[in-house]
């Protein structure tokens, strides 16, 4: 049965998604707030279908540590294509650091284009840091959320990557409040697998870093405070303890 559903909702999910992309291609001559409408309501219809097909649901926690108004830097753990799609309904307007190729891509990357996300070329680390930052300085200015996966790809339940500098970079020169956003996604969802599991995926906001603290401390206080949250979630669905090296460190701020 779950192979069976897993089957049905990859059909049902990829062929609506095709058809919105060539039936919805006259969003690309709206205003980007009009696009942004649009893109809402398809990613309320992908809700509607998890539900359906798969018995999939979503609960979100800690929506009391976002700001209510402005510009704010979220650092997300990324264990799915899942929450890239949730971000839209969560947030009001998301602006989603992701690789430059993405935006290459027929058809989505149009659409991502005209969104206006924070496209990274991840050539050199000098361009990257530069393309990161120049992007991050626009959405700041327009107001947006700005999201950013600390780990720069999707990371599977139990499996410990290092987090990359561009968020501590980020918060440095932003100056924004950082808002950790803790996950299970993986565990119903996986990288690049065809089964999709019932069940409900728990996101969860933590109480956010101030602007103001040195780097190196933000960086290393995201990532206790987040890695810790999300193995909470995890194991609560009966998924692994993730092993961290990391242990202590003497800028760490209670």
């Amino acid at each position: 049965m779950l192979a069976f559903r897993s089957l049905l909702f990859n059909v049902v999910f990829f062929g609506w998604t095709l058809f919105c992309c060539f039936a919805l291609f006259w969003m690309l001559f709206l205003p980007r707030k009009g696009m942004v409408e649009v893109v809402r309501w398809y990613m309320r219809t992908l809700c509607l279908i998890e539900r359906v097909v798969l018995g999939l649901r979503y609960e979100v926690k800690g929506l009391e540590h976002l700001p209510k108004d402005g510009p704010v830097l979220i650092g997300a753990k990324h264990q799915s294509m899942w929450e890239t799609m949730k971000l839209h309904l969560i947030f009001e307007d998301p602006a989603i650091v992701l690789k430059r190729e993405l935006l290459w891509l027929p058809l989505w990357g149009w659409y991502a284009a005209k969104a206006e996300m924070i496209p990274v070329n991840r050539g050199k680390r000098g361009a990257a840091i530069a393309s990161l930052l120049a992007g991050a300085r626009r959405m700041k200015e327009q107001g947006r959320e700005i999201v950013i996966f600390p780990q720069g790809t999707r990371v599977a339940p139990g499996v410990y990557k290092p987090y990359k500098v561009g968020i501590g970079i980020l918060y440095q020169e932003l100056g924004l409040p950082l808002v950790p956003m803790a996950l299970n996604s993986g565990m119903f969802w996986g990288r690049r697998t065809f089964i999709k599991r019932p069940g409900t995926i728990t996101i969860e906001f933590l109480p956010p870093i101030p602007p103001g603290l040195p780097k190196e401390t933000a960086l290393f206080e995201l990532e206790a405070r987040l890695e810790d949250a999300t193995d909470r979630l995890v194991t609560q669905v009966g998924g692994p303890v993730t092993v961290n090296p990391h242990t202590a460190h003497p800028g760490l701020v209670a």
